[in-house]
This record gives structure tokens, sequence and C-alpha cells, in this order.
């Protein structure tokens, strides 16, 4: 690995300052489990390169996204601001009636880079909008390789087009094969390896920059397909934790081809690297968030704390660790203040995220915020960490007038087993009427939930 490493130094064409602007590679796992990454104390599925990131730079061990689902946590991240803001707090349905997906009045990241000289590019899962003006090209990214709905098949054999009904494939058009930059492309290769080597050549391509690469993985979501290369890396592990592992070391092997393609086009130094999942590892697909408890759809720690690791030599130290919350907001709020000058944004809807360099660094002993909120409205549920403390309430249709509330200090019970909110009913309430007085400011979900449009019946 050294000689390897030794080697890349020896041929880069040029060296990165930190006065020229940053070249960007937001990394997003799916259904990461928190406990499934060698940084995070994984022993039985090696993950190597993204470890580098965090070895590299600085490992969050109180990482959270704002919410416990896909298409949400990606519209927080994508634009650095609360989705509940702008109505995308649900998974958006493929309903062609309507325009579900992050509004044209909010930012993404691309949008915000482009007016800065950033040339951008989006690979694989958008699940951000599907229809005209809210796809990739339309919201700010030069280049799109990827698909646009919530998910896809990792074999394209597996579905096409010709077998469906012409209902069905109103549908399902989203997620059967890939699109580049809107035309559909025949490919053959394992879904992780395309999205990897086309991340990789974007790097190669752009790294006369800036550039920013936001590399989104469907793995290691369901359904659970992997090469029979990837299997057998893992004789020991049966059953769906065995495919889970295998799904995992290929995205692993991507990121470390895009890491490479950095190295050797001598832009490592001076390019913000991010890794993270968009939520906690999911019931079923074999994941672990130990030692967390719950998964994807639950508030509880393991359904939003996640893996999340940054990467910026000229910036941020190397093996630092950062144990207060940060979220994945600071990740568009720290793009958007090192970027620097013409960067675009909108007085009117101000970042909510933080530029977390200051923290990591140790130029500031304060924590980036004092709460970090959540709030499923379908399902009315609440959840609020102010310090190391954090409330919960699941209050639904059946429970209005007895909602189900919990209080947990996490510096002292990280996996929520000890709820206090019975001998601290006054702490526990008035976290929670924070956190409702909170979503009195937001908007309602701007779209139905997912599975509410059934398109055999359009």
């Amino acid at each position: 690995m050294i000689a390897a490493l030794l080697a890349c130094l020896l041929t880069v064409p040029f060296a990165s300052t930190s006065d020229d602007p940053p070249n960007l590679v937001v990394i997003i796992a799916d259904d990461l489990g928190y406990a499934d990454v060698g940084f995070n104390g994984c022993q039985d599925i090696p993950t190597p390169h993204i470890d580098r990131i965090a070895a590299e730079g600085v490992r969050f061990t109180d990482g959270y996204v704002t919410s416990a689902v896909c298409g949400p946590s990606r519209a927080g991240l994508i634009t650095g601001r609360y989705q509940h803001r702008f109505g995308s707090s649900l998974n958006p349905t493929i309903d062609p009636t309507v325009h579900n997906g992050v509004p044209r009045d909010e930012l993404t990241i691309a949008e915000m880079l482009r007016p800065a000289g950033y040339t951008s590019m989006a690979v694989g899962k958008w699940h951000l909008g599907t229809f005209p003006g809210l796809r990739p090209r339309e919201r700010g990214f030069d280049e799109f390789y990827g698909f646009l709905s919530g998910g896809h098949d990792y074999f394209a054999e597996n579905l096409t087009l010709e077998d469906l009904s012409e209902v069905r494939k109103q549908w399902d058009w989203y997620r059967t094969k890939l699109l580049h930059n809107g035309e559909r492309v025949a490919t053959e290769a394992y879904l992780t390896d395309e999205l990897s080597d086309a991340a990789a050549d974007f790097v190669d391509r752009a790294h006369d920059g800036p550039f920013f690469l936001y590399l989104a993985y469907n793995a290691p979501h369901t359904p659970m397909q992997a090469t029979e290369e990837y299997l057998a890396r893992f004789p020991e592990l049966e059953g769906r934790r065995k495919v889970y592992a295998a799904m995992v070391s290929a995205m692993d092997d991507g990121i470390g081809r895009v890491l490479d393609a950095l190295d050797r086009q001598g832009v490592a130094d001076n390019t913000f690297v991010v890794f993270l999942s968009d939520n906690g590892g999911a019931r079923n697909n074999a994941s672990s968030n130990d030692p967390l408890r719950g998964f994807k759809r639950e508030l509880f720690e393991g359904g939003v704390r996640v893996p999340l690791a940054m990467r910026w030599p000229v910036q941020l130290p190397a093996g630092a660790v950062y144990e207060h919350p940060m979220t994945s907001l600071d990740i568009a709020a720290t793009i958007a203040a090192a970027a620097g000058e013409g960067v675009a944004s909108n007085p009117d809807k101000p970042l909510d995220g933080v530029d977390i360099r200051p923290f990591v660094n140790g130029r500031t002993t304060d924590r980036p915020y004092d709460a970090v909120y959540w709030w499923v409205p379908n399902h009315d549920e609440v959840a609020i960490r102010v310090g190391d403390s954090k409330a919960i309430e699941f209050r639904g249709k059946e429970n209005q007038d007895k909602p189900e509330r919990f209080l947990f200090d996490l510096a002292a019970d990280a996996s929520e087993t000890s709820n206090t909110a019975d001998r601290e009913p006054t702490a526990a309430l008035e976290l929670i009427e924070r956190v409702r007085r909170w979503t009195e400011t937001m908007v309602p979900p701007a779209y139905p939930a997912l599975g509410s449009w059934d398109p055999t019946k359009q």
C-alpha cells in the first residue's frame, strides 16, 4: 500500500495549494449500518478505502442526517436546509400528475457552485425529482449518470421495459437501465461498478477544476444482489449478511478508485471529500447499527446517526475524532464557505448548516448548534437533541391523547436503553414542546407519501 502511494506521488502532474478553490466530492451510501465500516469498529467487512477518508481526515462519532429515510435525507443534504422548510419531508413518489422533488426555488449545492465556475456531475441515485425541471442537469449539474428514482436493480438484465405493460412502463422507466444526460444507456456491468467507474472517469476529465462530484450509491440498499467476485471475498459469512458484505465491499472498492483518481491527478490535497450514509442501516438488508438502537425509518439513533468522515488535507487535521453532533446540513454550508466568491445564495432561504471547519480544527470549542430536529409528519413523530439530551415523541393517529414519549442521556446511554421520560416528565415535555414549536414554522409535505400512488390503477 505504501509503495503504491509513493508511486502515485511520484507521478502527480501538479500539487494544489490551499489558495486554489477546492474540489468537492460527496459520497453517500444507501442504508449503510453505523457499525459497518472499519472506522466504526466493523470486524467482518473490510472497508480500507472508506477508512482511509477517516484516517486522513476527521471521523464524526455523532454525525446525523435529518431524516431516517432516503429521499428527505438527500433533500436536506443537497440544499443544506431542513427539508421540512420546503415540503420534501417524505420519500417522493413517481406519480406522473405531481412534480415530486426539491422545489425549483431551493438551491442545490451544484446550483450554488455553478456561478463560482465549478463543473459538477451527479452519479448514481437521484431521488430528488423525476420530472422535467427537477432532474440533475436542470438543477445545476453539468453531467448525470445514474437513475432518477429511489431504487434500482444491480443487474441490468433483470428488468427490461419490454416486459412491462404500458402503464408500468410510465413508472418503471425511471429505474430500468441507466441514464446518461437524459439518454438511456445499455450497460452490462454490476451497478456499483458502473457508478464507481463513471465517478473516477469524471475526476480524470475534470481535474483542472474546480469540480464537484456527487456520488450517490444505491448500495447496500435492497435488492440484495452481488457478483460472485464480491461474494467470494466472504466465505465465512452466510445468507443476507454475506450478500450485504459483498455489496459494501464493492462500494468500498469503487471509492478507492475515486481516491486513486484524485491522487493520480495531483488534486487530493485540496479536495474536500465527505463520506456518509443517507440514513441508518435497514432491518431488511442485514446491516448493523450497533451499539445504537433502531434502524432506518426510526428516530432512535440507529435510524439517524450514520457513519460520517471528511478529508481535506490542506484544511482538516488527519486522524481527528469529533464527538459533538454535526449534521449532513453542514456539508453544503462548509462547501459554500470554502468555495469562496461567486457562490450563489438566497438571503431569504438561509442555510441551516454551519461551516464545520472551525469546530474540527479546534478554533472554537463551541458546539455547532444548540439543537438538532427531526419530524416525520405523516406519522406525527418528532425528536430533538439538545446537548446530550434527546427526546422522542410518537403520537400518531391512535395515541393522540397519550403519546409515547422518550428521554435519553446520550452521553451515558448512546444505545437508548434507559428511558427517563417518566422520571423526568418536565424535562421531556420541555424538549418535546420545543421541537413541536419548530415544526409549526415548517410546511406540510408537498406530495403524498410513497406507496399512496398505484400505477396499475391509472
